[in-house]
């Protein structure tokens, strides 16, 4: 369990976490000179009895108390699950007691017990004066419910009532799940002799391991977990709620920035702006309006942002809203990551809130339909939510893990409960999909009855035309369910419906039969329609009209200009380009040449039409398969051989 300070300068903070630890967490040698916290400091206290690993070690955060260091503050007061609001009994409440409260009220601490110091100071008549002075400052707020220990960090009266109270609350405390990706706010770095980098912070979720690759967000640097120190012992594994050492191998200290996150190297969630619920303090006087530039504080970082209430044109102290956030520079966040908002001078508290949205849409942020969305992922349970966000618009599998801070088997679960429908890496609420399906089968019926001597309609075509939204791979998906259902048919590049039928009449079936043994004695490089009309002494117009029909049947394809291949020819073309692709990572004309014959005039044809229809795509003078394409049967065999 981690325990945080908070309070007024010089009410005796670090002296009480040095009696209940005997540890000075003041390292600096400023700190020692001035007799103020200028940094946070740390300790550690060990408590027999208890079973849980958290339990066991109680990990304390000691924080300054000047006004000039609300920012170290926040720092410290990020990530703790247990608060101390330490008052001195000479002094009572002060502005950076009040404020320091109010900054852990923003962060969402719900737990802790006020502290009341140098009691050995004061008589009873001004400890009970303190003591209603508190009761009156946390009247309606989740201090008012905490414990209150008369303590004097000199004499030691009320230090083993407290050390007691605290046992029993790590014994009781609902300790964090270690679910998703590793994250911890960095707060220090610094190197040892022998050793090199140590990172330090809190983990804010996830596990980490010796020898585990982390990245350093929003920088994106990469390093390896050398050695762990959780709680300051050494460990193989460091968890959610702990506190940190971290020695990394392949980076620099230079290379760290205190407001950075160390992530699990799967993890990528870097945000320059975002959608969040923000509270504005009741403690000042200040009207949040559109564009206000403000400092946020998230985890160890200070940046700044500018602020834009979404529901109404501005947001009121001691009221709540949507707002959008537009960040100077980018950071890394998940979804109910919490932060605080100060002005632009960094001299006052405004605010604080939760993360809604890492990736807000561009335009349309004051919609109806996006308000909607923002309320549904701050007000429902996250598969109801993400219900709603998907009926707005798909989102991607891997945004929705970043964005959300997910392992695998947690999206795979929230995804399920979600309902949604997954295709292409994409989650589709299944009435968007219901409608896709809808749209596709209507323009091949349209098509039909338009043109009704056609197959159907050409893969590419049809996507162009009736979904062309869809990601490749999500049509691909698509088709192939319909398929599956029987609801529609590929004919080569074409799509149609099963019970259509494009037929010849009897003259064009006579004509087709002395053309196909042409087109078959040199398969990969068929006579074109001019050759095919000096042959067999008909006018190319005739050849030609013929050949269309055909292709319009399915029996051939048209792949360059009056170039016609039988169709199970170019599947055998295709099945050639995919073998090379496999052998060599590329395909080159050169060398699809030498597999098919002929010329490389032919072998580019034939390649610029398998781009055209989405089987390859060109990369310079190479080609590439696509993973989703006309011939994906192929290529799943291929990858199953």
């Amino acid at each position: 369990m981690i325990i945080g300070t908070a309070g007024h300068i010089d009410h005796g903070k670090t002296s009480l976490i040095g009696r209940l630890t005997g540890r000075d967490t003041d390292r600096l040698p400023e700190e020692k000179r001035r007799g103020i916290s200028i940094e946070l400091g740390y300790a550690y206290l060990s408590i027999d009895g208890l079973q849980n690993r958290e339990a066991k070690r109680l990990g304390f955060i000691d924080v300054p108390g000047h006004e000039k260091f609300v920012h170290s503050m926040l720092s410290g007061a990020t990530g703790i699950d247990y608060a101390l609001l330490v008052i001195a009994a000479d002094d009572g409440p002060m502005p950076q007691t009040r404020e320091h409260l109010d900054i852990l009220r923003l962060l969402g601490v719900q737990q802790g017990a006020v502290v009341v110091t140098k009691i050995d100071r004061v008589d009873a008549a001004i400890g009970d004066q303190t003591i209603a002075a508190i009761a009156s400052m946390v009247a309606g707020q989740p201090a008012e419910h905490w414990p209150l220990f008369p303590v004097s960090s000199v004499s030691g009266e009320g230090i083993a009532e407290l050390l007691e109270h605290l046992r029993i609350k790590a014994s009781e405390f609902d300790y964090r799940s270690a679910g998703g990706m590793f994250r911890l706010a960095v707060d220090r770095a610094f190197t040892l002799q022998g050793l090199g980098t140590i990172v330090t912070g809190t983990a804010h979720s996830g596990v980490v391991r010796i020898g585990d690759a982390l990245s350093l967000m929003p920088s994106g640097v990469t390093a390896r977990v050398r050695s762990i120190h959780s709680q300051d012992q050494a460990a193989q594994e460091g968890r959610v709620g702990e506190r940190l050492a971290l020695n990394l191998a392949g980076i620099s200290v230079e290379s760290v920035r205190r407001g950075e996150w160390l992530v699990g190297s799967g993890l990528t969630n870097r945000a320059s702006r975002f959608d969040a619920q923000l509270e504005s303090s009741s403690h000042h006087d200040r009207t949040i309006t559109q564009g206000l530039e403000v400092h946020l504080h998230h985890g160890s970082s200070d940046v700044m942002a500018k602020l834009y209430p979404l529901e109404q044109d501005r947001l009121e102290s001691g009221s709540s809203g949507l707002v959008h956030l537009q960040l100077a520079a980018p950071i890394s966040l998940c979804k109910a990551d919490r932060f605080v908002i100060r002005d632009s001078q960094a001299r006052l508290t405004l605010g604080g809130g939760s993360v809604l949205d890492i990736a807000p849409p561009a335009r349309g942020r004051r919609s109806l339909g996006r308000l909607s969305t923002l309320q549904a992922l701050r007000d429902l349970s996250p598969a109801s939510a993400l219900t709603q966000m998907i009926l707005s618009a798909p989102m991607s599998l891997e945004s929705l893990r970043h964005g959300w801070n997910l392992q695998e088997a947690e999206l795979g679960t929230l995804v399920t409960q979600s309902g949604a429908v997954v295709a292409g890496g994409v989650a589709f609420h299944p009435s968007r999909w219901l409608d896709y399906r809808d749209r596709i089968l209507e323009v091949i019926d349209q098509t039909h009855i338009r043109e009704p001597e056609m197959p159907g309609l050409e893969l590419n075509r049809l996507r162009r035309v009736a979904a062309p939204q869809l990601s490749q791979d999500a049509y691909s998906e698509l088709i192939e369910a319909l398929a599956a259902q029987a609801l529609v048919v590929q004919r080569g590049v074409f799509v149609g419906r099963p019970s259509h039928k494009a037929e010849l009449s009897v003259a064009e079936k006579n004509l087709w039969k002395s053309i196909a043994p042409l087109l078959n004695e040199t398969p990969y490089n068929p006579p074109r329609v001019r050759d095919i009309a000096n042959l067999v002494h008909i006018p190319e117009t005739e050849i030609r009209a013929n050949l269309r029909k055909v292709a319009r049947v399915g029996e051939v394809t048209l792949v360059a200009l009056d170039h016609f291949f039988l169709t199970p020819r170019v599947s055998e073309m295709a099945e050639i380009v995919l073998e090379i692709f496999q052998a060599q990572g590329t395909v080159r004309a050169a060398d699809f040449r030498d597999r098919i014959g002929g010329g490389r005039k032919v072998a580019i044809q034939i390649l610029e039409f398998f781009d055209r229809i989405g089987f390859t795509r060109r990369l310079r003078d190479e080609h590439l398969v696509r993973r989703s394409n006309p011939y994906a049967e192929l290529t799943q065999e291929a990858q199953s051989a």
